[in-house]
């Protein structure tokens, strides 16, 4: 996968954020290193390898889930969010 200044355009409007024209570049070269790193993983021969989640024997215990809201975290949350509506982030549209 190729990075150029068209894909990163379209990582800018997908993630909010607007990176400066003098750090596109150095951005482009970061990310290409990133993308050649993964590819190399894609490389390896893993068919012999047994999957494993986890190195701890007998997995994870299990804990109740008990939901905690405090709506003044929700709200300090809320005020650096650029969009937001009824109590939840406003995100662009991804999927036409």
């Amino acid at each position: 996968m190729r990075i150029d200044n068209d894909l990163l355009s379209k990582l800018e409007k997908l993630s909010s954020l607007e990176i400066e024209p003098s750090k596109r570049e150095g951005i482009i070269a970061q990310l290409s290193e990133i993308v050649t790193f993964v590819e190399n993983l894609n490389e390896l021969d893993l068919d012999a390898q047994e999957a494993t989640f986890t190195t701890v024997e007998g997995g994870t215990p299990f804990r109740e889930d008990i939901p905690a809201c405090d709506p003044e975290i929700v709200q300090t949350i809320l005020q650096h969010a650029p969009k937001s509506d009824q109590g939840f982030f406003v995100v662009p549209k991804i999927i036409e």
